[in-house]
């Protein structure tokens, strides 16, 4: 399964996430097939994002869409996110 790995700043949590909570229908209809929230403990508007996606091409048209651009603003992204496209190597538990 491919992966997206989004890093980017928001200008206030709450109001991020109800926006990234009203756009699940438009990223499951994408391909998106879960997705994990972290964020940095010195900074609770710095987030840390793993989407897991059905393909790379369907992640990719995704991270391309007007839909994204104009979600990121309208939740008040702050910058450009850092985005890598990942492919799970190995998965391992101690």
């Amino acid at each position: 399964m491919p992966y997206v790995l989004a890093i980017h700043k928001v200008e206030d949590y709450a109001r991020w996430k109800a926006g990234f909570d009203g756009a699940v229908a438009i990223r499951r209809a994408g391909g998106e097939k879960s997705y994990r929230i972290f964020r940095t403990v010195e900074d609770p508007n710095s987030l840390v994002l793993l989407f897991e996606w059905d393909s790379l091409d369907n992640a990719r048209k995704y991270l391309q869409s007007k839909e994204l651009q104009g979600a990121m603003q309208r939740t008040g992204v702050i910058g450009r996110p850092d985005i890598y496209l990942l492919e799970e190597l190995e998965k391992g538990s101690a």
